[in-house]
């Protein structure tokens, strides 16, 4: 699979006459739970020659392929990241995360001490608390059996929450160090073997609801909110250095 991966990034490169500066893996085999037939969700990000940039025509900001049963492939262009950087988006740190990276540039090397000042924690808890509450309130709450992938796609952005609650970095990509450093001990228990039986069984996979560990989600939930109500907005930064950022990596002449 790794070799179809680094072949159909190679092709879009030709095809499309743009440059990748960062592919990672982005779901739940970056995570450390996938699942048997779990596909690949690959993400990447690009860079077109800078005359591309001054058409007057509009074009699109992404490249996305058609999904399969084994690949999910899609990149986003370096002025949409480094808009998202600007605000905070917390996707794009968890890209640059990745334990699984299948192609990577210098710029991706310079770029990561670079992002960090643009962090949010806000926006950062903001982003996967409403992850959390939605997964949820569509799959969990009130049902008697579950999939049994739901309940990570709750639990890892209330870890997330709580990693970013305490030491205001970006958190994680992998569930493990989430696991071990944020979930209460009680529960240790009962989500390794959870974690295990996912590793282990089909995504389709349905379990019992687990009453004491949706209690946990749902208090979770109330507190984090309470949290993130009573945090003002951190001040914004400027462009300057985006910009600086930009038209370097675009090789756009000085007079431009």
């Amino acid at each position: 699979m790794q070799e179809l991966i680094l072949q159909t990034l190679e092709d879009i490169e030709r095809r499309e006459s743009i440059r990748i500066l960062l592919a990672v893996e982005s779901g739940s085999r970056a995570w450390g739970f996938a699942s048997p037939d779990s596909d690949y969700d690959v993400r990447f990000l690009y860079v077109r020659p800078w005359t591309d940039y001054l058409r007057l025509e509009g074009r699109r900001d992404v490249l996305e392929l058609p999904i399969s049963d084994l690949l999910d492939i899609n990149g986003w262009d370096l002025d949409k990241t480094l808009k998202l950087l600007y605000k905070s988006n917390p996707t794009l740190f968890e890209w640059f995360s990745s334990p699984i990276v299948y192609r990577s540039s210098p710029f991706a090397e310079r770029f990561v001490p670079f992002m960090q000042s643009y962090f949010s924690s806000r926006r950062g808890l903001w982003h996967y608390l409403s992850m959390a509450e939605s997964n949820y309130r569509e799959f969990l709450h009130g049902y008697e059996t579950v999939k049994l992938k739901k309940y990570f796609y709750v639990l890892r952005p209330i870890l997330a929450c709580r990693w970013i609650l305490e030491r205001e970095t970006p958190p994680p990509m992998q569930f493990s160090e989430l696991l071990e450093t944020e979930l209460v001990p009680d529960l240790r228990p009962i989500v390794s073997r959870l974690l295990e039986q996912k590793i282990h069984m089909p995504e389709v996979k349905r379990v019992p609801a687990i009453p004491v560990l949706n209690t946990y989600l749902e208090e979770s939930m109330a507190k984090i909110r309470a949290c993130v109500m009573a945090m003002p907005e951190a001040p914004a930064l400027g462009w300057a250095e985006l910009n600086t950022l930009f038209l370097s990596e675009v090789g756009a002449p000085e007079s431009c």
